[in-house]
């Protein structure tokens, strides 16, 4: 908690210090943040006329840890269309082709715009929830790999089919959503919740899903401030049972989920950091049930900073980023098992990002990775990779 609270001090005295210079900079251009897109949003803002709007982004990887074989990866290739049919409604789906051997639908949703501000969307849609889910292509984030929260807190990339709404407040300068989701399955084949991991193998992706009780998910953001965004998100229900496992005590289990977010930009100089805080009811059952080491709680934060090398009056850009994330999956457990260390984490990553054009960069860094187990070593790791969207 100490360490959480020194963070997001210091976060808050960036912020400061840079609002202040604002009133000597006549460079800002007011909203940076709030105007990032990504790509389901450019396919919607794109369909300007009727017809077919073709997206898409990309990321090739190298991974090299200190002391072991390197990997080399086309991680994913993602191709997104979009079809406008009238003013009012649009369709939108994303495939996506993992390590170029595995396809998955990320996005499939329909929209109808119930007035200029307001839609009304179903289908299979991302969860909003904390900075990367949402925003999860290789150009809207420094490093090379997605922060490590955003795989074992928030299992990016967290998607699930349901109904809601989305929409804006300009007068209030509030951008809002609320859904209606299925959950996640309490058993996914031979995989069960818990582990490093937590919630992670629980995602159904709209794959044949199960729900037996919907759950709730909305989030809000605040862009009243000139290159400041703030996100409240939160998610609450229960994992979804099998019909043969549904009157068992432990066989579902209570999830409560709240996320705090925050983007900052001025001129050269940028921020983020994200809370994510999970409370799982009922852990003790499911354990007992399955023989799985699911915690009662878990957390996860992340704060980095970051400086545009190169003038403002250049197209492309070199960032150079520094970033802190300290998560824990097992933050708290029930008396039937033993908290482990080793999901005890904390990372230092550090490196650069090369904007060769707005949507195409080349990525460096550098990863510090430990763990709360008495004597364990750092496991370092090199990475770069390329990353495009369109």
């Amino acid at each position: 908690m100490k360490k959480l609270l020194l963070g997001f001090a210091l976060f808050s005295t960036m912020i400061n210090a840079q609002t202040n210079d604002s009133n000597k900079s006549t460079k800002i251009k007011k909203d940076s943040v709030v105007l990032q897109q990504n790509s389901a949003q450019r396919i919607l803002s794109g369909n300007i006329n009727n017809g077919v709007t073709v997206g898409g982004y990309g990321e090739i990887n190298y991974n090299q840890p200190d002391g072991a074989n390197g990997e080399l990866d086309v991680q994913r290739l993602v191709l997104l269309f979009g079809y406008k049919f009238n003013d009012k409604v649009q369709f939108v789906t994303e495939v996506e082709f993992e390590h170029v051997k595995e396809v998955y639908v990320e996005q499939a949703f329909l929209q109808y715009n119930l007035n200029d501000n307001i839609n009304a969307r179903g289908g299979l849609m991302l969860v909003p929830m904390g900075l990367i889910n949402e925003y999860h292509e290789p150009t809207t984030f420094n490093g090379v790999e997605r922060p490590s929260i955003a795989k074992s807190i928030v299992p990016t990339t967290w998607r699930e089919i349901g109904a809601g709404i989305a929409g804006r407040s300009n007068e209030l300068s509030l951008k809002y959503q609320a859904y209606i989701f299925n959950g996640f399955r309490s058993v996914n084949g031979t995989k069960y919740l818990g582990g490093k991991n937590g919630l992670r193998n629980g995602r159904q992706k709209g794959a044949e899903s199960i729900i037996n009780t919907p759950n709730f998910s909305a989030k809000v953001d605040y862009y009243g401030i000139a290159g400041l965004r703030l996100g409240l998100a939160g998610y609450f229900g229960r994992t979804q049972a099998e019909d043969d496992q549904q009157e068992f005590d432990g066989a579902d289990v209570g999830v409560a989920m709240i996320g705090l977010d925050a983007r900052y930009r001025l001129g050269r100089f940028a921020a983020r950091g994200e809370f994510i805080n999970t409370n799982i009811k009922d852990s003790e059952a499911y354990n007992n049930l399955y023989g799985a080491d699911l915690g009662s709680q878990m957390v996860g934060w992340n704060l980095e900073a970051s400086f545009n090398l190169l003038s403002l009056d250049k197209q492309q850009q070199l960032w150079a980023f520094a970033r802190y994330e300290d998560y824990d999956t097992n933050a708290a457990v029930e008396d039937n098992i033993t908290r482990d260390l080793s999901y005890d984490r904390d990372e230092i990553t550090f490196g650069l990002s090369y904007f060769l054009a707005p949507g195409a960069v080349v990525k460096a860094d550098y990863q510090i990775k430990n763990n709360a187990v008495p004597n364990s070593e750092s496991m370092n790791q090199f990475n770069m990779g390329i990353g495009v969207m369109f």
